[in-house]
């Protein structure tokens, strides 16, 4: 889930930087979009399983700090993954056009009555994809800091 969101963080840094007579300024939107929404087809999906199994029980080793962190840092990831998802669903569909899906389909618009509503999920996006960029990164450090200094088996548990 987390690699998909590195992915449209930079397609999403590199499409704002482009001039509209660029080759990609209509491609990289659509591309950015669809791929949002499978994102959010398999978080879903995803949340789905992980709300129906059993949590691992924490490593012996781990301390209480520790499950805690992991636990909060698991939900955050979560949460802003739909977040990001949402508002960017909101900004795609905000002008009363709805999302092309890769040609399959198209998802319905959304309309809210704001005053420059696309500045302010714009913003809200970015922020919100900077802090999960920001967030997965020490999470994936601190699996490493388990792994090498540690010694345990947390991220061969992360890995399967």
């Amino acid at each position: 889930m987390v690699p998909l969101a590195w992915g449209l963080f930079g397609l999403g840094l590199y499409m704002t930087s482009l001039d509209y007579y660029h080759p990609w300024y209509h491609a990289a939107p659509w591309w950015h979009k669809s791929i949002g929404m499978l994102t959010l087809l398999l978080l879903s999906i995803r949340l789905s399983w992980v709300l129906t199994q059993r949590k691992p029980v924490p490593l012996s080793g781990h301390r209480a700090w520790e499950t805690l962190i992991a636990k909060t840092t698991h939900f955050l990831l979560y949460l802003l993954l739909i977040l990001i998802c949402a508002s960017g669903y909101f900004i795609a569909t905000l002008k009363g056009q709805g999302i092309d899906f890769f040609g399959l389909l198209a998802l319905p618009s959304v309309t809210i009555s704001l005053e420059d509503p696309d500045d302010l999920f714009g913003r809200f996006h970015l922020w919100l994809a900077i802090i999960l960029t920001v967030l997965s990164l020490l999470h994936a450090l601190a699996a490493f800091k388990h792994h090498f200094l540690d010694k345990d088996a947390t991220l061969k548990r992360m890995i399967g």
